[in-house]
């Protein structure tokens, strides 16, 4: 029987898709929850497995497409398993395999290439061939230590590390770029161009800053740190305080916490939607790419709930383990510039919110004190872009200047 494969919807929020990579092409045999495709959204990329077993008869859309979520994008003529029934009802790429969580298996197997191991190319996860892939590694040529010949991450940068350096006039990428070659804009960072340019136009951009003196919520996590460590193994920075006092914040300011909601079709009636929900992105530079990953109702977690929420998602990022759940839903976006040495920033908007903070690098600078002495203390200047058809300044303002009483009242006194 033939079954029509259609664009899946990677996530709530999602209503297209592109077509990256072809992992197969027509006439090629494949497993059900075999990935076949690579396809990428603003949201995530992901390999989608087939729901069928069978053979792959035609692509319908070709490489570097994109279309909405529900496009029919292959045709795959089901071969009858033992035991199974067929149909012949079109089948949403995106079908969960046994043990998933987040629409494609946790074991993908991988395309089976002429004179390659097969055992290694079956056992390799869609992360590991992705990384393969990343370093210009061949997976099939990788003798795999992991359980029953298995290919792993490890494996895959040891091969790295041997490998022969690649020459510079090869493909420039924007993880390895080469000068003088251009890098093609694909993929994510295709998204995430198209996404800022949207947001930057559509949304009338405000900024401002101010300056907050984190002493002693330095000398909290300070004191803290090392116990946090040892007790949940993941390192205890500064942005869950900041995350906690931005979500009491937006607690007494909901205006923050709000959207710009376009007029429908049906009504013609614009708004502005004030969220029920506190989500909190974290936006996370990676090598090749942009990923706002989001702690969900950030207003429910302590100070160590959110480290433990925030530090599993960073984790998670570094890994390219996250799923299309942990990066939608947020309503206000939190972005650590300080980490790499930046003192003060005026970052675009995540499309959808009204708002956009940042933590700036913390300095010690002599301060004049209220009693008019001198003293050394941890200085941070916080920056705050705006909706402006949302929120005007004088609520940001206010905003502002409760988020830095709050992060100021934090002592190292305090209860994580």
């Amino acid at each position: 029987m033939a079954t029509t494969i259609t664009m899946p919807q990677l996530g709530e929020t999602v209503t297209e898709g592109t077509v990256e990579r072809w992992l197969k092409k027509p006439g090629d045999a494949i497993d059900k929850y075999e990935a076949f495709v690579e396809v990428s959204t603003d949201k995530v990329n992901s390999e989608v497995p087939s729901p069928v077993t069978g053979t792959i008869r035609e692509f319908l859309i070709a490489e570097g497409t994109t279309v909405a979520t529900g496009t029919p994008i292959a045709i795959i003529d089901e071969v009858a398993v033992a035991g199974k029934s067929t149909n012949a009802e079109p089948a949403a790429a995106s079908a969960p395999a046994p043990a998933s969580t987040n629409g494609h298996s946790a074991a993908t197997p991988a395309p089976v290439h002429a004179g390659a191991p097969e055992q290694a190319l079956r056992g390799a996860s869609p992360a590991v061939r992705r990384l393969a892939r990343e370093h210009h590694i061949d997976v099939g040529a990788i003798r795999g230590t992991g359980a029953n010949g298995r290919v792993t991450a490890e494996d895959v940068l040891a091969a790295s590390r041997t490998a022969p350096a690649r020459p510079a006039s090869g493909t420039s990428t924007y993880g390895e770029p080469v000068p003088g070659t251009l890098i093609p804009l694909a993929g994510a960072r295709r998204i995430i161009a198209e996404r800022m340019v949207e947001s930057k136009h559509a949304a009338p951009h405000a900024w401002s800053m101010v300056e907050a003196d984190v002493t002693n919520a330095w000398k909290w996590r300070s004191r803290e740190k090392d116990d946090f460590e040892r007790e949940t193994g993941y390192k205890l920075t500064l942005l869950p305080f900041f995350i906690r006092a931005v979500v009491e914040s937006l607690g007494a300011f909901p205006l923050m916490n709000a959207r710009f909601a376009a007029p429908p079709a049906s009504s013609g009636q614009a708004g502005i939607y004030v969220e029920k929900d506190v989500n909190i992105g974290i936006a996370i530079g990676l090598a090749t790419n942009l990923v706002v990953p989001v702690v969900k109702h950030a207003d429910k977690l302590s100070i160590k709930g959110i480290a433990i929420a925030s530090g599993e998602l960073i984790d998670k990022a570094r890994r390219n383990k996250l799923s299309a759940d942990d990066l939608q839903g947020g309503t206000f976006t939190v972005n650590n510039n300080g980490a790499n040495g930046s003192y003060a920033s005026a970052p675009i908007i995540n499309a959808g919110q009204a708002g956009i903070v940042t933590m700036e690098a913390i300095v010690k600078k002599p301060i004049v004190t209220e009693d008019d002495a001198i003293a050394i203390r941890h200085m941070m200047n916080v920056c705050l872009s705006l909706d402006h058809r949302v929120v005007d300044g004088y609520v940001a303002s206010r905003f502002l200047t409760d988020l830095k009483r709050r992060l100021e009242a934090m002592g190292p006194a305090g209860v994580l």
